[in-house]
């Protein structure tokens, strides 16, 4: 694609992937794409979402290939009012070219703090492995140990490899995983928060809330209610 891309999530959620990285995309969020990259997408939900196509002329280039932001106030109003504008409707009126320029400027300056769904992807056969057997144990009470042993490493190689291609430790990514498992489920379900917590990971509501809020800064109750703003 020849134009920087902005998908903003008005229902359901998506996981965005580019760049060595992993995102979660939930509601009344945005991601902000970078022109001529190819990403992958994973819809989670049913999902609604609107989208903005800004030439290279009109946006400067994204600091990162993707980004997830929040979305202010304005810049919702913004995407709605350039609803008017599809890929049809011909040359844009300057009104047209000074809401879209707006909104560019708005964008850019969210994306600059960027969402903290985000996991790096791993890059050795080792820790893709680790990594697999992680996610998909994530919510039960495993070990470092047991890791290293089913992906047979030693838990200091693997400790090494945990450390140089993901920046975090196994404990610091465990909980990562389990947070972003949470908010997809926050996102794209009815479940009670405290099943919600139990699901992930967690053994008590109260260990879920302080995990939560130290990463998304904001509880599951709060985070929940804004997808709806």
């Amino acid at each position: 694609m020849d134009r920087h891309y902005l998908l903003y999530a008005l229902e359901g959620a998506v996981r965005l992937e580019a760049d060595g990285q992993r995102w979660t995309l939930p509601p009344a969020r945005a991601a902000l794409i970078r022109a001529g990259h190819p990403i992958t997408i994973t819809v989670l939900s049913k999902l609604t979402t609107a989208s903005v196509l800004f030439s290279p002329k009109v946006m400067a280039t994204p600091q990162r290939v993707l980004t997830v932001f929040e979305m202010s106030p304005l810049a919702r109003e913004l995407v709605r009012e350039c609803r008017d504008w599809g890929s049809d409707a011909g040359p844009l009126s300057p009104f047209a070219e000074r809401i879209f320029g707006t909104l560019a400027d708005v964008v850019q300056k969210l994306a600059l703090v960027p969402s903290k769904c985000v996991l790096p992807s791993p890059i050795s056969p080792q820790l893709v492995k680790a990594m697999q057997l992680t996610e998909s144990m994530a919510h039960t009470d495993l070990s470092f140990e047991e890791i290293a042993v089913m992906s047979n490493q030693s838990p200091r190689a693997l400790a090494r490899r945990f450390a140089s291609e993901m920046g975090m430790t196994w404990r610091e990514v465990l909980r990562h995983i389990r947070i972003m498992n949470a908010v997809e489920a926050l996102s794209t379900t009815d479940t009670q928060i405290t099943q919600i917590a139990l699901c992930v990971g967690y053994g008590s509501l109260s260990g879920f809330n302080s995990a939560f809020r130290q990463k998304m800064q904001m509880t599951p109750t709060e985070f929940r209610a804004s997808l709806r703003s």
